[in-house]
């Protein structure tokens, strides 16, 4: 049984004559007595411009008023807004703080198609949906009906497109504005900086508000999540078109970018000018990487697998192999990473740190130690060759733990499995 119905009435028309209203409520009642006992919302969809209506037409707001009717409107959740992208993502809104995720949709067979089409813009595969023709007795001219569309033309779906995205960058920022942190130890000709989690649009509360990743498994879809990087873009100065991100597998792969693209990877190198890379953190450390002499760049994430598996000297190596870059001018930049403060491990897994260094573990006789990615991570880079003093992972910022700041960075330790994620990115300016 669906924990949300949704009763598409977009374009609604009636006439003044009372059968059409009878019928139309005949409808309604029907789908309130099937639904009400197990639905946790029940919403009606009235996209109409309500000041655009001609004379001897009524919409479905008017319903709330006429013939006494009001009571029973008000077990319907009425949102009447201008589009079908306002009205769909008010109503997204509503199922998330709800925390809904099995959907009916009871639609017009001729509005299903364009209705679909904007809900797989909207909504992730952590909902489920189920699509209802809604039977209306037409007479009178109640709705006008024809056969189902099963397609939507190229013209069409750009324009729900751009009708989505003008409505997204309509939205203000949550949390505060957009800041990103930097690192002195990186030149300017190159862009670069770790995101926080303020300035962006998500509202769920663990993805609010400038998270930069979605999935299958989270409620932020992909539309929201690219007006966040847009945002970004704009404030830091690269271009959003020419944007790549880690496809993560917590191993030490690396992609030089050029080359054949692989499945997954946890680090990339590039020194092509405008192009920007990033490396997702949400507790696991996002590393930049720049070599200012030989105008070449390169991101990693590394979390206790990759940091072990040597992530952060194989994308140093890559970067000596196919740029000739020198130890010596590569500078390595940490990004916000959960601390030892918070991070532990099974003790078996926590060993292999301890024989790293013993610094890297606290507690090393509990079942779960305590463990510092961070310290193993410097310890890595400095046995590879890279200069101490050409290493970054200590300032008021960078090594702030992100469990312990939810202010400003989210976590997956804190947050559980919705939670949300941050970058580190670098480009070569152009």
């Amino acid at each position: 049984m669906a924990e949300a119905v949704l009763i598409d009435l977009f374009d609604l028309k009636l006439n003044s004559e009372e059968n059409c209203h009878q019928t139309l409520l005949k409808t309604l009642n029907a789908i309130h007595y099937h639904h009400a006992a197990k639905a946790r919302f029940l919403c009606i969809i009235h996209c109409r411009n309500m000041g655009s209506e001609r004379d001897g037409e009524c919409g479905i707001c008017e319903l709330e008023t006429r013939n006494g009717l009001s009571a029973f409107m008000r077990e319907f959740e009425i949102v009447s807004k201008p589009s079908i992208a306002v009205s769909l993502y008010t109503i997204k809104q509503k199922i998330d703080e709800k925390n809904l995720s099995s959907i009916k949709v009871i639609v017009p067979v001729h509005r299903k198609t364009l209705m679909k089409a904007f809900i797989d813009q909207f909504f992730t595969e952590v909902y489920s949906f189920e699509f209802q023709d809604l039977q209306v007795t037409l007479r009178d001219g109640l709705l006008k009906q024809s056969t189902e569309i099963n397609t939507i033309t190229a013209h069409e779906q750009e324009e729900i497109q751009n009708e989505i995205e003008t409505y997204l960058r309509s939205l203000p920022a949550i949390k505060g504005e957009l800041t990103t942190i930097t690192s002195p130890l990186i030149p300017d000709i190159f862009i670069h900086g770790f995101t926080t989690r303020t300035g962006g649009i998500s509202y769920i509360p663990t993805l609010s508000s400038l998270n930069l990743f979605s999935s299958s498994k989270r409620r932020d879809p992909k539309v929201v999540v690219q007006e966040n990087l847009r945002r970004l873009a704009n404030a830091a100065g690269f271009n959003a078109e020419k944007f790549y991100r880690i496809k993560t597998d917590h191993a030490n792969d690396v992609w030089i970018m050029g080359k054949k693209e692989p499945e997954s990877y946890d680090g990339i190198i590039t020194n092509k000018r405008g192009v920007t890379i990033a490396a997702l953190g949400a507790d696991c450390i996002p590393i930049v990487f720049a070599d200012p002499v030989k105008k070449a760049c390169g991101v990693a994430h590394s979390g206790w697998k990759g940091t072990l598996l040597g992530v952060a000297m194989a994308t140093v190596n890559a970067m000596i192999t196919e740029y000739g870059c020198r130890l010596e001018d590569i500078v390595v930049v940490l990004g916000p990473s959960i601390g030892p403060c918070c991070f532990t491990l099974p003790r078996e897994s926590a060993h292999s740190f301890h024989n790293l260094h013993p610094e890297c573990i606290r507690l090393s006789d509990s079942p779960s130690p305590y463990v510092d990615i961070r310290k193993a991570t410097r310890i890595l880079l400095e046995q590879g060759g890279i200069l101490p003093q050409n290493i970054q992972d200590q300032n008021q910022d960078l090594n702030l733990c992100t469990s312990c700041h939810p202010d400003k960075f989210f976590s997956h330790v804190r947050d559980g499995l919705n939670f949300g994620t941050q970058i580190g990115f670098i480009s070569i300016r152009e």
